[in-house]
């Protein structure tokens, strides 16, 4: 037996015992005696209470009138419930007559009784449907807000993975074409720069299996990207590195710090007759944590503010710390670009 079905019998037996408790109950209070003919009218009231309204919920769901309903269904539904209403009340009326389940002295006729039960068992076969139907509505927003949750985190988990995808091939082709530019004037170099891509594929494919990963891992993976930059830059490419060594342990986003200092490459040092400086800091600063890759180099449209580089670092931190985390790139002192990636010491958003 299914969990909803388990629950459901759980419900009817337990409100309907509830319902032939309640009448033992005021029976007590107003200091009534239960006869023997009182109680096998609750047995019987509770016997076709479980019942009628079981047939009730089984035509609900035939003519498929669980909720949420519009328009038409709604006299369907008044159609039914009067149905049932009727039903009950002529068969327990009938039942009570069969087994002479009345006082002698009092008797009533069949249609008496029946318009009686009508007045009495009416509004329980209603209290039953509106617990039936409130219920439906409560699992129903409970269920909209559970898949709403899991709708937004499996879009999360797929932007997040097709931003992934396009990061490591667009190092890739960077990096090919930087070696490719030193087959033939500087083989030996050429070989040493294979070596260091490798090195780096090694880094990037592991850093795939998470969504964030050591601030010191990260930086291994930058040391070995301009490490093969500065075979091909020559003394063109200065480096400088200012790292709060408190800062290594924290989690940062794959391969985001090594694309911001590729993008700096190519569209700052890149673009320099004499080349350029690149400095890369971290630091604490109050309850976050400051990544901040400087080149020399001048931002403007040529540039294209709007290109990967950029684009994937503000999805990717949407997309992992909501609004605790930013990003910003600006000119500075005239002659440099300023990218600088702001995080939250603390957790990540949950993505599961």
């Amino acid at each position: 037996m299914r969990k909803n079905q388990l629950a459901y019998w759980w419900c009817q037996l337990g409100g309907w015992t509830f319902y032939g408790l309640s009448v033992i109950f005021f029976i007590w209070v107003f200091h009534l005696q239960l006869t023997s003919i009182i109680a096998s009218r609750i047995l019987l009231d509770i016997s076709f209470g479980l019942l009628f309204t079981h047939i009730l919920r089984l035509l609900i769901l035939k003519l498929k009138l669980v909720p949420p309903i519009f328009g038409g269904q709604w006299i369907q539904l008044f159609v039914v419930t009067l149905f049932i209403c009727i039903t009950y009340s002529y068969v327990g009326s009938t039942m009570v007559e069969w087994l002479h389940l009345y006082d002698p002295k009092i008797k009533a006729t069949i249609p008496e009784r029946f318009f009686l039960n009508i007045a009495n068992d009416s509004p329980i076969i209603l209290v039953w449907l509106s617990i039936y139907y409130l219920w439906h509505y409560f699992e129903n927003t409970r269920n909209a807000k559970i898949d709403s949750v899991k709708m937004e985190s499996l879009v999360k988990e797929l932007q997040l993975k097709t931003i992934k995808s396009h990061i490591n091939p667009h190092f890739i082709f960077n990096a090919l074409n930087s070696i490719r530019a030193l087959v033939d004037e500087n083989p030996e170099r050429a070989r040493t720069a294979i070596t260091e891509l490798s090195n780096i594929l090694r880094s990037s494919m592991q850093a795939e299996k998470t969504e964030t990963t050591k601030l010191e891992k990260e930086l291994s993976i930058v040391r070995d990207y301009l490490e093969l930059e500065q075979i091909r830059f020559e003394d063109r490419l200065k480096v400088e590195y200012n790292i709060d060594e408190d800062t290594l342990d924290q989690q940062v986003p794959p391969m985001m710090l090594q694309t911001l200092v590729e993008n700096a490459i190519k569209h700052g040092i890149n673009k320099q007759l004499s080349g350029g400086v690149i400095r890369i800091h971290s630091f604490f600063t109050d309850d976050h944590l400051e990544l901040i890759v400087e080149n020399t180099g001048f931002l403007n449209e040529n540039n294209n503010p709007d290109g990967f580089g950029i684009t994937s670092t503000t999805s990717r931190l949407k997309l992992l710390y909501g609004n605790d985390a930013s990003f910003q790139i600006k000119n500075i002192n005239g002659n440099l670009v300023q990218a600088k990636v702001i995080l939250p010491v603390t957790a990540l958003v949950s993505l599961k």
